[in-house]
C-alpha cells in the first residue's frame, strides 16, 4: 500500500484519540536545525559528542527547529518537568551545542511564554511532515518565538499533532483550518475537547479521567484501558500493532 496514510486510515476507522498524549514526565528540548533521520536523536547535524550525550540521557529528548530553517544565535534548550497542572518549563540559550554536556539542566531559569511543538519528522512518518509543516508555518506567524517543529511526539496516525507547553495539552487531527482557534483556546486556559488527545505527563487513564470530568462526567467514574484493534499505525512502518482504547464506566 504505497499510498497508505495512517492519519486518513485512523479517521476512517473512527479511532478515538483521547488518552494518547505522551506520558513522559521529563522532556529535554534541544534546538537542532537541518534534517533529522528516522531516529532523530542519533541522526541529526549536532556534533557527535552531543548526539552521544543526548542518547545516553535517562529522559525523553525532542529536537527542535524553526519552520523557516533559521537558527541561532546560539542553541535553545528547554526542560519540561511534569506537575499537577501541566509542566514546569525552564530554558536557556547556549553559545554552542557542546555546552550542553556541562549544563546544569535543572538550574536553568524559568521560561515564560507558550511553546507550540508541532511534530514534523517526515523520516519517521510522512503524515507528520505533510500535515504538520503547514501547521507549523501558520503558527509561526502568530507565535514566532514559541513555535517549533519537533521530532516524534507519538501517535503519527493522529497527525497533525501538537504538544502545548506549559499546559501539556496535546492536540490531534489538526489542520490549518482549526489549529489557530485551538491554540488560542489553550492559551486562554481552555481545553478544546474535540481535538484533545490528553494532557501529557500522566498515564492515559488519568488523561481520559480529566477529559471525562471536563465533559460533565463524575470524578468517581471508573476509567479502564482495554485492547483495541490490531492495526497498522504508521506510514513509515507496515507492521500491524495492538492498540489501546479507554472505557469510562459510570459509578452506581
Amino acid at each position: 500500500m504505497p499510498d497508505f496514510r495512517c492519519s486518513f486510515a485512523s479517521v476512517e476507522d473512527d479511532e478515538p484519540i483521547i488518552g494518547t498524549a505522551p506520558t513522559d514526565t521529563e522532556i529535554l528540548l534541544v534546538e537542532s536545525p537541518g534534517p533529522w533521520g528516522r531516529e532523530a536523536v542519533t541522526d541529526n547535524r549536532l556534533p557527535d559528542v552531543v548526539r552521544d550525550h543526548l542518547a545516553s540521557l535517562d529522559l525523553k529528548v525532542f529536537l527542535l527547529r524553526r519552520y523557516d530553517g533559521s537558527a541561532g544565535p546560539g542553541t535553545r534548550v528547554f526542560l519540561a518537568s511534569a506537575t499537577d497542572a501541566g509542566y514546569d518549563v525552564r530554558g536557556t540559550v547556549l553559545d554552542r551545542p557542546e555546552d550542553l554536556l556541562d549544563l546544569d539542566v535543572p538550574a536553568m531559569p524559568a521560561y515564560d511564554g507558550p511553546l507550540w511543538l508541532v511534530c514534523t519528522n517526515g523520516k519517521r512518518d510522512r503524515c507528520c511532515a505533510e500535515l504538520g509543516r503547514p501547521i507549523a508555518g501558520l503558527l509561526s506567524q502568530e507565535w514566532p518565538e514559541g513555535t517549533w517543529e519537533t521530532t516524534h511526539l507519538g501517535g503519527h496516525r493522529f497527525s497533525g499533532t501538537l504538544l502545548a507547553l506549559p499546559s501539556g495539552i496535546t492536540l490531534g487531527r489538526l489542520d490549518t483550518a482549526n489549529v489557530l482557534a485551538a491554540c488560542e483556546a489553550v492559551e486562554r486556559g481552555e481545553v478544546p475537547t474535540e481535538l484533545v488527545r490528553g494532557r501529557a505527563g500522566r498515564p492515559g487513564v488519568d488523561q481520559v479521567r480529566e477529559l471525562n470530568v471536563l465533559a460533565g462526567g463524575d470524578p468517581g467514574d471508573e476509567v479502564i484501558a482495554v485492547p483495541g484493534p490490531v492495526r497498522r499505525q504508521s506510514c513509515g512502518d507496515d507492521k500491524v500493532k495492538a492498540t489501546t482504547r479507554f472505557e469510562v464506566r459510570p459509578v452506581g
